[in-house]
């Protein structure tokens, strides 16, 4: 019997509503669904697009799964977001949110899932998203730019996103 492939999928995640509750909580749930092999550090940002609401809290997981990109958007991440009480407003894609949870990398794979593209897009464009992906695999070659996290995130000037570390949150839970 052979065993079952072990995907790696690079997870990030956000919130603006408790997140030194909802973070560490994600990470708890994610375990249902495969190993939690890496966290970043937890980083704050002002937010994006609606800027009227609480900074951004973002970090990244690495979790090793068995199941399909399809699977763990519908059976784990969606799930998690509803236990965590996430509210989508469809008038503001941007609004506070308990918890996002976005797959940005899944092995080396290029595809669309759901309407998302796989890369996320936002590796290049967001630091929120690239610095914590870069702590968890710096040497990971995105298969589209054909440059390593590491390189994706140093283009990146953190000061002008008003981007810094928060060591006060940690995903792990101690207790």
């Amino acid at each position: 019997m052979s065993n079952p492939r072990r995907n790696k999928a690079c997870l990030s995640l956000g919130s603006n509503i408790e997140p030194e509750l909802n973070l560490p909580r994600a990470v708890e749930l994610l375990k249902v669904y495969g190993d939690v092999r890496a966290v970043s550090a937890v980083w704050q940002s002002a937010p994006v697009g609606d800027t009227n609401q609480a900074d951004f809290f973002n970090a990244a997981v690495l979790l090793e799964t068995e199941l399909s990109p399809t699977q763990l958007k519908r059976d784990g991440l969606q799930k998690i977001e509803t236990a965590l009480n996430r509210v989508r407003d469809p008038k503001n894609k941007n609004a506070a949110r308990t918890i996002d949870l976005d797959l940005s990398l899944y092995n080396d794979e290029v595809f669309e899932l759901e309407g998302r593209s796989i890369p996320d897009p936002d590796i290049l464009k967001r630091p929120f998203v690239a610095v914590p992906l870069a702590e968890l695999e710096p040497d990971y070659v995105h298969p589209v730019e054909q440059l390593t996290l590491r390189e994706i995130a140093e283009r990146f000037n953190l000061s002008e996103w008003g981007m810094t570390r928060c060591d006060e949150i940690s995903l792990l839970r101690t207790n």
